[in-house]
Order: C-alpha cells, then structure tokens, then sequence
C-alpha cells in the first residue's frame, strides 16, 4: 500500500492525502457475514450525550470477524476486503469444509495464499497457534489475553507485538504502545503485523472528510463563555495560565494516570510510560 496524494486544485487537496487500495480484490462484502449498524450519535438509551462530538456519517454494514478461529482449519483466502469498522483490512477466507470466515488481514495475505491454525503446524506468516509453540523474538498480532476467548490486542493496522520470553507458563511481549507484559502461553496469537501500515500516514485534509465517518466538530474550551466552561471567559487575554486543564465538568483532564485495574497490574512487567517524562 502506498499513499496517494490529490492535485492541489483546493486548500484542501493540497495537504490530503488517501490511500490506493491497490491490495483490495472486492468492493462487494460477503451479505452472510455482514449486518445492519446503528448509529447512535453518542447518546445512551435517555437520549444524553454521553460521547461528545459523535454524530451523522455514511451509512455502514458490519463485518462478523471471526477472532477465534478454532484448531485444525486450512484456510484460503479468497478476497481481500476494505472495513469501515477499523483501520486494518479483512481477508475473506474459506477453510476446507467450505466455511467462510472474516479475519484480519496481515502483511502477508493476498488472494489465493493459504495458512493454518493450530499446534502441529509449521512456524509461517498468518498461521495461528498458542504462544508457546511459537519461538521467541516472533512478531505476533490478534492476541489472545483469555485462552478461547479470542484475539483481543494488537489488532490495528500496521501494528505487532514482539515475543519476548516465555518462562512458568507466560510468555512475555512487547507491545506496540512499548508495554511489556506477560500472558498466558496458551493463548493463542496469529505470527506476522497487521496489513495497512501506512494508515497512520494518511492526513484528513478536509472537515468534510471528518464529518462523513461520523466526528462531529471540537470546539477548544478558551474560546467559550465563563459559564460553559472552565477554560472559557476574559477579556481576550490569556487563558488558563499558571493552570492544569480541565473538562468542561471541572475535572483534571491531563497529568495523571486515569489506569485502576489491580486485578491485571501484576501482569505489566514495564509500563509504556516508563522514561517518558
């Protein structure tokens, strides 16, 4: 995949730039495994908007994606697809019984390739088999955090985690955020990097762009009124000087951490944050 830049005709197209879509083989989703999606415009069952700046945006069809394939499958893949659901893209795959299946797409796929899932297989690109059949220093993606209940993490485009160690049963990773943490070595994991891996250099370009996947405006707090927001109010002079920023309900927004999961922090070996100051 390589990024795509436009003719500077506008403002606009003189900074957008798009992808090529040059690895996509279909436009046309498998019906069986898509279904209707709900736009809720950020607002729960009362009607309040509990998800600010969500709202309008194209019409889209879900993708089943299948995050835990089960063992034993040979598996063709017989369409690379586009999903307006994340940024990766998705393989139609058809395993040996005629089933199909979404899975995510890996640097590796393209129409007709083909890989496995389970233990007894070999150590290739897009097989799928549990962490401790897999030798250290790997480049994994779809991990599992739960044995069977299916990949969890790593799973944006352009994105991969490494194997590190694997000792008393966990086996250690460094994920793509810099974190290191252990989980079980019989979860399961997919060997390779998620396809796409120039998603991240695309730039919008234009606020139309944004409105169409369904990001409505941000409106900067300094530039409201007093009572609107903490940040806003004055004479036009500066704002929030001298003090920690806050959300429009009065609480700290930067500055600390907002993580409180003791149930998992044995399992964090060194924290993205660490030598970041």
């Amino acid at each position: 995949m390589s990024i795509k830049a436009y003719r500077p005709t506008t403002p606009a197209q003189r900074q957008k730039t798009t992808q090529d879509f040059d690895q996509i083989t279909t436009k046309k989703p498998l019906k069986s495994l898509t279904k209707a999606k709900k736009q809720n415009a950020g607002k729960n069952n009362q009607g309040r908007i509990t998800v600010r700046h969500r709202g309008g945006g194209v019409k889209r069809h879900y993708r089943i994606l299948t995050h835990n394939l089960p063992k034993g499958l040979k598996l063709t893949v017989e369409e690379i697809e586009y999903d307006p659901n994340r940024s990766a893209r998705i393989a139609r795959v058809k395993d040996q019984n005629g089933t199909y299946y979404y899975v995510i797409a890996d640097t590796n796929m393209q129409k007709g390739s083909t890989f496995e899932t389970g233990d007894e297989i070999a150590v290739e690109t897009s097989n799928r088999m549990t962490l401790e059949m897999i030798p250290v220093g790997t480049m994994v993606y779809a991990i599992e955090i739960t044995p069977g209940r299916g990949a969890q993490m790593v799973r944006a485009a352009g994105s991969s985690a490494q194997l590190m160690a694997k000792e008393n049963g966990y086996a250690t990773l460094k994920m793509p955020s810099g974190e290191v943490r252990k989980v079980l070595a019989s979860c399961s994991a997919s060997i390779g990097t998620v396809g796409n891996v120039q998603h991240q250099n695309i730039k919008i370009g234009a606020a139309g762009r944004r409105r169409r996947k369904g990001i409505r405006p941000t409106v900067r707090g300094v530039v409201m009124n007093a009572c609107d927001h903490p940040h806003g109010g004055g004479d036009g002079g500066r704002h929030g000087s001298g003090k920690a920023p806050r959300t429009p309900w009065g609480q700290l927004t930067l500055g600390y951490r907002t993580r409180h999961n003791k149930k998992t922090n044995k399992m964090i070996v060194r924290s993205r944050h660490e030598g970041k100051r």
